[in-house]
């Protein structure tokens, strides 16, 4: 680390080598921002255009990668990851890898340091841990130490299983993990598990001959008599779904919020549009034309928002459990709230009719679009009507019904009114705008599939959707102005090296793009509208798709990429979501609105929640992922030998992974199973081609398939593919290029490919 010492030696003119500025970074991952770079080597005007040329040298050269606007060394650790402890040194001191793969090589060791004074969390072998990173000197030694912020809770070595009874009066486990094999349970092991049942077992050390055998440890439910294929990903993901008894008397306590030290905005006839299923209702609009002569053509935009933190208050069991949950989960035959049913439900649910505290923002936008002023108010609000999004949209569209009737004109044509004037100012920002539509799935009684739709995308959800960006730019916006310190919502640039990948792709369709400084959002838009329409439409928008990062919570602000915004906070779902909850608390406490705001003890947390509620987000999604695959695979399990249309949805060297445009649901076609030609993997052009004739497949690539093999407890499914092979796009030069790549590669061991 550059002391200030070092610093004072810097003379004028001075410029770093290469070497001093990796080595900078490496020791400094917390301060490695190009400003932060720029201060400790005291560069100035032109020497600061060098700094940043030279820094896109190294990302070019694969030596730096960039991530939240700070530059890391390309295989270093994070500066908070999750860490696995495994062992001790001959010192004593706890070593642990990383949970996560760093680079290629070896993992790196991390000596963990615990704080003498037991203050901080005190770990042991075995444990999982979140801690912060920093590299050190030491080449003999391990490479970083880390300081603990949090334990997670121990999982056994346990697996998770359907049991069966055969025929023969026999035990086994049906697998719910794709690559785990099956598992004997001897009678005296069986503990009291039926058919059907989600077990949990201890599988026994393998014996040299027939299949493992396994104990069960606990049975979790039945799959039959609850109808519910989300609880295996439910416990497979350790997702917490039974509110401690603590936390629900807490909540059964909770006396409903009063208008004392509130505004009363009871007559404002505020409304809820959400899905027709939805539960619980946390914003609630009103929008009127601006009435200032100042403004002409501008609208007055009012979005209230269920105000969860007079009820949910810092380091209560209810706040303790919400941030374990981190969001609610959505499964298609159950939601696993983040709050119990007596908070999310009820007491915060904006109801038609009732009393409900609320946080709201009054924002003035001018006839472009343009948000010129906001203001938030603490209110007490009441709904006057709880609609759905296709029963507003019918309103609009001439077919109001007994309640949409009498506010058609006083709330409804008035919203749509002030979405027109908000878009406009969309369509200059020019966000993101990507073609994929999303389904759903629709279940019977029983709990098994009805049918898959894709709801149309009506203007009702849209002008929902951006008057919640809106609001919450507006509290991101308060909080900076405030110096309160805030969770935001960030969303980073692709990298170099994913826009080069994309560049790759593109010219094997015979489209160009310009190399140069870090793209924008209305670039990728420019690519999307010059292939819509074409055949090609769908897989261009899957590849720009791939070539975008996730987005995540954190305490540094580095903007939204794809919503093409500079500050960018959760605000509108404090009921599903505990990064709302922490700036509705933010928002209280810089606005002196009373009690539940931010305490200092909190906002000296945000970087562990931040890092916390983005990995249980993470963990959401691969839950509902692997439900809908479970779900659908047990749907067809009886369709055998039938054939579907299909899409093209990955490319592999082992093979292509296929979805079923009607159901949303993923397969697998192995390389090995296609016939006639030796398939070569053309990594660029996502394609797997022949290395006799040059036919292939193509990501995105509309095929006929049969479906060979259903594994319902594990969502998996293998394919055949039923349609010739096609010409690919792209030059023979790019065709020889990926030839010899796959030649070069599949001359070492492992390789995979078969003639036919």
């Amino acid at each position: 680390m550059r002391t200030a010492d070092t610093r004072a030696k810097v003379k004028d003119n001075y410029r770093p080598s290469r070497d001093e500025i990796l080595r900078y970074i490496a020791e400094n991952p917390d301060r490695s921002g190009k400003r932060d770079i720029a201060k400790a080597f005291a560069l100035r005007g032109e020497d600061r255009i060098w700094l940043k040329d030279i820094l896109r040298d190294l990302q070019e050269e694969g030596l730096l990668t960039k991530e939240r606007k700070r530059l890391a060394r390309v295989g270093a650790l994070a500066h908070v990851a999750v860490l696995d402890i495994f062992g001790r040194d001959a010192d004593g001191m706890l070593l642990a890898h990383p949970t996560e793969a760093v680079g290629n090589g070896e993992p790196p060791v991390i000596a963990i340091r615990v704080s003498r004074g037991g203050g901080g969390p005190t770990p042991g072998i075995g444990d999982r841990v979140l801690a912060k990173t920093f590299p050190t000197d030491d080449v003999t030694g391990p490479a970083y130490t880390g300081r603990v912020m949090k334990i997670f809770e121990k999982r056994t070595e346990a697996v998770l299983g359907v049991f069966r009874v055969l025929q023969d009066g026999t035990f086994r486990i049906e697998p719910v993990e794709r690559r785990q094999p099956e598992l004997v349970v001897d009678k005296e092991f069986q503990n009291g598990a039926k058919n059907g049942d989600l077990v949990e077992v201890e599988p026994a050390r393998a014996s040299r001959y027939g299949l493992p055998r396994a104990k069960v440890l606990a049975v979790l439910g039945s799959l039959t008599s609850e109808k519910a294929v989300s609880m295996i990903a439910i416990h497979a993901h350790d997702i917490p779904h039974v509110f401690p008894a603590d936390v629900i008397a807490e909540a059964e306590a909770v006396k409903p919020a009063t208008l004392a030290g509130r505004e009363n905005w009871r007559e404002l006839p505020l409304v809820t549009i959400d899905p027709a299923d939805a539960k619980d209702h946390d914003d609630a609009v009103f929008a009127v034309s601006d009435p200032d002569e100042k403004n002409p053509g501008g609208v007055v935009v009012t979005v209230a928002i269920a105000d969860v933190a007079a009820y949910v208050r810092y380091g209560t069991a209810l706040d303790r459990e919400a941030l374990k949950r981190g969001n609610s989960v959505y499964f298609p035959d159950r939601v696993v709230p983040m709050l119990p049913e007596r908070i999310s439900n009820d007491l915060c649910s904006l109801r038609e009719g009732q009393d409900r505290p609320a946080l709201a923002v009054r924002m003035t936008f001018s006839a472009d679009g343009r948000k010129l002023r906001h203001s938030f108010h603490r209110i007490m609000m009441k709904s006057a009507a709880k609609l759905a999004y296709p029963q507003a949209q019918a309103a609009i569209d001439g077919a109001p019904d007994d309640k949409t009737g009498p506010i058609l004109d006083t709330v409804l044509k008035p919203l749509w009114d002030a979405y027109a004037v908000v878009k406009r100012g969309r369509e200059t920002r020019q966000p993101l705008e990507l073609e994929l539509p999303e389904r759903k799935i629709l279940l019977k009684e029983d709990g098994t599939v009805d049918r898959v739709v894709v709801p149309e995308r009506l203007d009702a959800h849209k002008l929902i959707e951006e008057f919640m960006i809106q609001a919450n730019v507006a509290a991101a916006e308060t909080l900076e102005a405030k110096r309160q310190a805030l969770v935001y919502r960030i969303h980073d640039a692709p990298s170099l090296a994913k826009q080069e990948s994309l560049r790759e792709f593109l010219q094997t369709l015979g489209l160009s793009l310009a190399r140069g400084a870090q793209m924008r959002p209305n670039q990728f838009n420019g690519i999307l509208d010059r292939v819509r329409g074409a055949d090609h439409e769908g897989l261009v928008n899957e590849v720009v798709l791939r070539t975008q990062m996730q987005a995540e919570y954190s305490p540094s602000n580095i903007g939204h990429f794809g919503l093409n915004l500079k500050r960018y906070a959760h605000f509108t779902s404090p009921i599903r979501r505990y990064a709302d909850l922490i700036v509705h608390r933010g928002l209280i406490a810089a606005l002196g609105f009373g009690a539940g705001g931010l305490t200092q003890d909190e906002a000296e947390r945000l970087e562990e929640v931040s890092a916390l509620i983005s990995a249980t987000e993470r963990r959401a999604m691969a839950a509902e992922r692997d439900t809908v695959d479970r779900l659908i695979a047990a749907y067809l399990a009886e369709r055998v030998d039938d054939r579907f249309d299909a899409r093209i949805s990955g490319v592999t060297k082992s093979g292509l992974f296929v979805q079923l445009p009607q159901y949303g649901a993923d397969g697998f076609i192995p390389v090995s199973s296609l016939e006639g030609d030796y398939y070569i993997y053309d990594e660029t052009a996502r394609s797997l081609f022949g290395e006799r004739t040059g036919k292939g497949y193509q990501l995105a690539d509309r095929v006929e398939v049969r479906l060979i093999e259903v594994a319902p407890m594990a969502g998996a499914m293998r394919f055949e593919m039923l349609t010739d092979p096609k010409p690919l796009p792209g030059s023979k030069r790019s065709f020889h290029k990926a030839k010899g790549r796959a030649r070069a590669s599949q001359s070492r061991p492992g390789s995979r490919g078969r003639r036919r």
